[in-house]
C-alpha cells in the first residue's frame, strides 16, 4: 500500500495554512452531550474494517485539514467501543471514593448521583466499553453507555440535560443556557471528530502531517491522516486519523505512544449513518421512582469550567492556557507545542505522603510513582503511558505528554 502524500510532511511555511485550516476544523463540531474525562483518557476500540483499501484519488495533508474543516455533517447515529490503555494499575473501588462515588453506588458520598456526568469519569477512563451515539444539529445529543446489566444515557434536547441510570434509577438534571450549554456538551471529545479537533490544536511547526494510505472504516471509504510530533521528549509517538472520503467527517482516531505497544488512543466507529434521527431518540420522561437530582448552579461553573476537558491535551497551548480554566491558579507552561510541560506550585509539601492524603493512603501513592532527584531536589514521577507528572518534595508540580527526563529537565531548569 503506497503512502498518499508521504513527502508532504509540513514546513514552517505551512504553519499558518495549517492553523488556518485547523480553526475552521474547530467550528464544524458535531457536539455529543458527555462529560467526565479527559481527552487523552477516552478510547474507542479500533472500528470494523472491511477487506482491502480503497483506491481513492490523492489528497494532501493540507487539502485533508480543509475537508475536516469544510465537513457539515449535524446528523448522525452509530455505534462506537471505548477502551483506554494508559497502563494503570487496577485501583478497584478507590476510583469512586475519590470522586464521590460512581456507577452502581447509589448517591456515593454526599449528595451526589449516581447519573450525574461527572460520576462516569472513571468508568472511562479503563477497560472496554460500547457507546451508541447520535446527533441532530447543536441542540441535540445523546449517547448510551451499555453496561453488563444496564444502561446509562446523557442527552442534551434544547436547554435540557439529563442523565440516567437505569442501574441506581437516579437521574440528572442540568439545564444549558446560552452562556454554558455549549461548554457543558464540549468539556470531554467523545467522538473521533472531537479528539481530531483537539489533534489539530496541536498542530505547528513542530508536528509533521501526512496522508498515509487509505482503510475502510465502518463501511466508508477513508483517507489516513497521520500527525507526528517532530521533536523528542513527548510520549506521543503519532496521531492517526481516518477521513471519510465524502463527509470529511473522521470516523477512527488512533493515539499511539513513542514507547510503542498498544494504543494508548483508538477511537473509531463500528456503525454510522447520516441519516437524520428520528425526534423520539432524544425525548426524555424520568421514570416512575427515580431520584432526580437537579444541577446545583452555584456549582456549575466551577465543576463545568474545571479542567476536565483540558487535562489531557496535546499542547499547553490549549490545555494548560496559565490561570485559565485547564488547571489551577499560577498555572505556567514550559516550552510549546507537543513537548509543553504545564507547571504550577501547589504552596505546600509535595510528596503524597506529607500531603492531606497522608498516612497509610500517601504512601500508597507514593509507591506508585518513582523516585526523581536533580538540580530542583528530590521529587516522585507519576506515569502512565501518556501523561506524566513530577511532583517535588517542596510542592512544585511538572505535568505534560512528556517523558520522566523532560520533567526533571524542566524542574531542574527553573531552579
Amino acid at each position: 500500500m503506497a503512502p498518499y502524500g508521504s513527502d508532504d510532511s509540513t514546513t514552517a511555511d505551512e504553519t499558518d495554512d495549517l492553523r488556518a485550516g485547523r480553526r475552521r476544523a474547530a467550528r464544524y463540531v458535531v457536539p455529543v452531550a458527555v462529560v467526565g474525562v479527559a481527552a487523552a483518557t477516552i478510547g474507542l476500540v479500533p472500528a470494523l474494517a472491511d477487506s482491502g483499501d480503497p483506491d481513492l484519488p490523492k489528497i494532501s495533508a493540507q487539502q485533508l485539514i480543509e475537508k475536516i474543516a469544510a465537513s457539515d455533517v449535524e446528523q448522525l447515529s452509530g455505534t462506537v467501543k471505548i477502551t483506554t490503555d494508559l497502563g494503570l494499575p487496577d485501583l478497584g473501588g478507590l476510583e469512586s471514593s475519590l470522586t464521590g462515588g460512581g456507577s452502581g453506588s447509589g448517591s456515593g458520598s454526599g449528595d451526589g448521583s449516581s447519573a450525574d456526568p461527572t460520576s462516569k469519569l472513571t468508568e472511562l477512563a479503563t477497560g472496554t466499553h460500547t457507546l451508541r451515539v447520535a446527533a441532530d444539529g447543536e441542540d441535540k445529543q445523546k449517547l448510551s453507555l451499555l453496561e453488563n446489566a444496564a444502561e446509562y444515557s446523557l442527552i442534551h434536547n434544547g436547554k435540557d440535560v439529563w442523565g440516567y441510570d437505569s442501574g441506581t434509577n437516579e437521574v440528572f438534571h442540568a439545564t444549558a443556557d446560552d452562556s454554558d450549554g455549549k461548554d457543558k456538551r464540549e468539556e470531554v471529545p467523545a467522538t473521533p471528530k472531537d479528539l481530531t479537533e483537539d489533534a489539530l490544536k496541536a498542530v505547528d511547526d513542530t508536528t509533521s502531517v501526512t496522508v498515509e494510505g487509505t482503510a475502510h472504516v465502518a463501511g466508508r471509504d477513508a483517507y489516513r491522516l497521520v500527525i507526528k510530533p517532530k521533536d523528542s521528549g513527548s510520549t506521543v509517538g503519532q496521531v492517526t486519523v481516518s477521513v471519510d472520503a465524502k463527509t470529511g467527517l473522521p470516523l477512527k482516531f488512533t493515539l499511539t505512544p513513542a514507547s510503542g505497544g498498544a494504543a494508548v488512543v483508538d477511537a473509531g466507529f463500528t456503525q454510522i449513518s447520516y441519516a437524520k434521527p428520528a425526534a423520539s431518540t432524544f425525548d426524555f420522561t424520568p421514570p416512575k421512582g427515580a431520584k432526580v437530582t437537579e444541577e446545583d448552579a452555584t456549582a456549575a461553573p466551577e465543576r463545568h469550567s474545571g479542567g476536565s476537558r483540558h487535562s489531557g491535551g496535546f499542547s499547553g497551548e490549549e490545555g494548560f492556557a496559565p490561570g485559565g480554566p485547564g488547571g489551577p491558579e499560577g498555572l505556567d507552561v514550559i516550552g510549546e507545542g507537543w513537548t509543553s510541560i504545564a507547571t504550577f506550585d501547589t504552596g505546600g509539601q509535595g510528596s503524597p505522603s506529607g500531603s492531606e492524603a497522608g498516612g497509610a493512603f500517601g504512601g500508597f501513592l507514593d509507591s506508585l510513582g518513582d523516585k526523581a532527584s536533580g538540580k530542583f531536589g528530590e521529587g516522585t514521577v507519576f506515569k502512565t503511558r501518556l501523561i506524566n507528572a513530577l511532583i517535588t518534595n517542596d510542592g512544585k508540580v511538572y505535568v505534560g505528554a512528556v517523558t520522566k527526563d523532560a520533567l526533571v529537565k524542566a524542574a531542574n531548569e527553573a531552579k
